[in-house]
């Protein structure tokens, strides 16, 4: 009797377990990356990236061929003007020299010694002339000699500094090919891709900001120095040029940046955002909008305005300050939590 009454109260017990409810398992906290809206970008501006350049940049080659036996500079390295960069190996030039100085010597000898014939008129003046001419012919020649000799070493035509090197010691160069690449450091631009489509709206532009991305927090102001009259053949964006003329030494060559154009209130779309960041419900396009208090996310509607390359443009539902999930918007719940990268684990 006792066994039945225990194995009843066995029962029981795993039929009120198998009533109660179960637990819902937490969600994963998912590490995302966000973009911060750029107020300027919702008011009516347009925001390309860029990179510091410098204004004057010399690609600097042999005016000669041959084959380099030295190069005295890398990368980053301060040169001044006059200063040696690389060197060929001349052997060939001074040999071309040698026989040019000695064939000059000859036609000299022979135009003094015709000179002393003609003051005994022994022979006219026309032969006494075609010596002469012989003279000024082999002269000339031994001086582009000795230049073609003098360009076996390569020198920096300006103070600066070296941001690229093309070719090393014991490579084959052609004449002019670039060896070395000389970046005037006083004067620094940031250039830009445009596309077709923000071409007139950037030359209308009243203004210009720049920002770096490792220095948030700083600006300077730009202006519009150089757009170039056609599209690039590979992706059909116009280079533009924006001067900095308060650059200081804390903007350096190769720098990543960002250009704020200012455009009137009437354009359109002028921010954009990665393909990434867009999740789409309904056929309607939405993003991930994270709340720094509580670091969930929520779904927002947008307006949207096209596709420009990797980005699509933006032209209403955000605001100034959001936080806008970029990288894993598939993965994402209503009201779920959400880590940034920048948080400790």
């Amino acid at each position: 009797m006792k066994h039945r009454i225990l194995a009843a109260a066995i029962l029981a017990a795993l039929a009120l377990a198998g009533c109660s409810p179960k637990e819902e398992p937490a969600q994963p906290l998912r590490t995302v990356r966000v973009m911060k809206i750029d107020g300027a970008a919702v008011s009516g501006g347009l925001t390309f990236p860029g990179e510091v350049r410098a204004r004057y940049e010399s690609r600097l080659g042999f005016r000669l061929g041959g084959k380099i036996v030295e190069r005295r500079v890398d990368v980053g390295a301060v040169v001044k003007r006059g200063q040696v960069l690389a060197r060929l190996d001349a052997q060939d030039a001074a040999l071309q020299s040698a026989q040019a100085e000695a064939n000059r010597a000859l036609a000299e000898a022979e135009a003094k010694r015709y000179r002393e014939l003609r003051e005994k008129n022994f022979v006219s003046q026309a032969v006494l002339d075609a010596r002469e001419t012989a003279l000024k012919t082999a002269t000339a020649q031994a001086g582009v000699a000795r230049n073609q000799a003098a360009y076996a070493t390569l020198v920096a035509d300006r103070d600066g500094v070296v941001t690229a090197v093309e070719a090393e010691a014991g490579q084959v160069v052609a004449a002019g090919q670039t060896v070395v690449r000389v970046a005037e450091g006083n004067e620094k631009e940031v250039v830009i891709a445009v596309p077709e489509g923000e071409v007139e709206k950037l030359r209308a532009a009243t203004g210009f900001t720049v920002t770096l991305n490792s220095l948030p927090g700083r600006v300077w102001a730009g202006r519009l120095r150089e757009l170039a009259p056609s599209a690039d053949a590979a992706t059909r964006t116009f280079a533009a040029r924006i001067g900095v003329a308060q650059a200081d030494e804390s903007v350096r060559l190769g720098m990543s940046a960002s250009v704020q154009a200012k455009v009137s209130s009437g354009d359109t779309a002028a921010l954009r955002l990665p393909l990434s960041a867009f999740f789409t419900r309904n056929d309607q396009p939405n993003v991930w909008v994270v709340d720094p208090a509580t670091q969930t996310v929520s779904l927002r509607k947008v307006d949207t305005d096209g596709v420009v390359g990797n980005d699509m443009r933006v032209k209403g539902g955000l605001e100034s300050g959001m936080l806008v999930v970029t990288a894993g918007a598939n993965l994402l719940e209503p009201g779920q939590k959400v880590r940034l990268p920048e948080q400790p684990k």
